[in-house]
């Protein structure tokens, strides 16, 4: 007769589940987080009470700071001149596949911009074809 008892072996726990669904879950969250668009520069958008419209991702952004100071898709041109925005624009045009027609151009302009500014690039945008012209504004804040 043997009285000794047999050892079990301590189970190793099966951790290939749990690295599955971490995984899963990892790749949800990539997928399913939306990243807003920021700009370095600062704005005091001028306020209007219009509706939102969504853009696609395709479009010429302008945006003007209040010293009249361009940034065309985030890229600064040496100066004001429109032969350079031009130049500017024609470069961020070569990064999309879109005929000039259809491709929105967006203007961000501080309130406090100054107006020679804002129609000098419209008057580029309008010599280089562009017929969608947009401004990005705010609400207007409520006031009691």
């Amino acid at each position: 007769m043997n009285f000794h008892s047999k050892q079990t072996p301590e189970p190793d726990p099966n951790i290939t589940p749990l690295i599955d669904v971490v995984f899963l879950l990892l790749i949800f969250f990539m997928v399913s987080t939306t990243f807003t668009h920021e700009t370095q520069i600062k704005l005091d958008l001028p306020e209007a009470d219009a509706e939102a419209r969504a853009l696609d991702k395709n479009y010429i952004d302008v945006t003007i700071d209040a010293q009249g100071g361009y940034y065309i898709n985030q890229l600064q041109p040496r100066d004001n001149e429109p032969k350079t925005l031009k130049a500017v624009i024609k470069k961020a045009l070569k990064q999309i596949n879109l005929p000039k027609r259809q491709l929105p151009f967006v203007i961000s302009s501080d309130a406090k911009t100054p107006h020679q500014a804002v129609v000098t690039i419209m008057n580029v945008a309008s010599q280089m074809g562009f017929s969608h012209i947009t401004f990005v504004t705010k609400e207007p804040t409520e006031t009691n």
